[in-house]
């Protein structure tokens, strides 16, 4: 079982991470859909250059790398303290962000009308939410 989960949610950070290096590299796609923008919809919150977003790529495949080697599919020696308490992190990052800001981003968000709203309502919130609680589940069952 905890093979599966680990193929899963392996298979999901390494597709997150493959979306930001496409932006990185210039990639337009989707871009206007997944920042989070004021209610006029046209005003973003936030507008990330390429160093963030190369950093949150290498941040989701280092991720997928790390439920691999945690899982046991691959065979790495990390240090203890990420074997002990990596997945807990990963798993509350996630959880942390489906709940939200209470504003902009979540489950509980305030401004969920504008065209990023509804798609963190549909996708990105509980996409979150599934990458905590399969992440737990690994981590309970490893």
């Amino acid at each position: 079982m905890t093979t599966i989960i680990a193929s899963i949610l392996f298979a999901i950070f390494l597709i997150l991470s493959s979306i930001h290096f496409y932006w990185v590299f210039g990639g337009k796609w989707g871009g206007d859909a997944v920042l989070p923008t004021k209610d006029d919809d046209s005003t973003k919150v936030l507008t990330p250059s390429i160093l963030p977003s190369l950093i949150v790529a290498l941040g989701l495949l280092g991720i997928g790398l790390l439920v691999l080697i945690i899982s046991g599919i691959i065979s790495l020696d990390i240090p203890h303290w990420l074997n002990n308490y990596g997945l807990w992190v990963i798993s509350g990052i996630f959880l942390l962000r489906a709940i939200g800001d209470f504003n902009y981003v979540g489950f509980f968000k305030k401004i969920n009308q504008t065209k990023f709203g509804r798609n963190d309502t549909k996708y990105f919130s509980p996409l979150c939410l599934i990458i905590g609680v399969l992440t737990t589940v690994l981590e309970l069952y490893k």
